[in-house]
């Protein structure tokens, strides 16, 4: 039953990401480009998330176990450091060169387009090399 509920979750969000047209590249930079031709509707899907969100936050916090009767764990770590802030620098600029965050990127390989096809191998390969440094890093001595 869970994974049919992570299934569904997953399928209203790809679908709310082609019905608001936010799996066009060309949404993502209208909204970036603020001395052209600015295109708001990111904003407001953005808003429209974050409206969802504070909601289900809030609902959550409430709980002590999930729907389905597990343990249910929120996110404890709201420390802001140099490795969020460079990540967060990072991802938006990829975002805003290529035009499409993980998921629209995600929506649109299904449908086919070799940019999102593209862009979802690098944002792989991304993370990759990100574990492998990660595991050198921090390699027990």
């Amino acid at each position: 039953m869970q994974r049919f509920s992570e299934f569904m979750v997953g399928l209203i969000f790809g679908v709310g990401l082609i019905l608001s047209g936010m799996t066009d590249p060309a949404k993502v930079i209208g909204f970036l480009d603020v001395f052209g031709q600015w295109d708001p509707s990111l904003a407001l899907v953005m808003g429209g998330a974050i409206a969802v969100g504070m909601f289900s936050f809030a609902l959550a916090k409430k709980r002590t176990v999930n729907f389905f009767g597990g343990a249910f764990h929120l996110p404890k770590n709201n420390h802001i450091d140099k490795r969020l802030i460079i990540g967060a620098l990072l991802f938006g600029a990829g975002w805003g060169v290529a035009g499409y965050c993980p998921g629209p990127a995600l929506v649109s390989m299904a449908s086919g387009q070799t940019e999102a096809i593209t862009f979802a191998a690098a944002m792989l390969v991304g993370m990759i090399v990100y574990e492998l440094a990660q595991r050198t890093i921090h390699k027990p001595r």
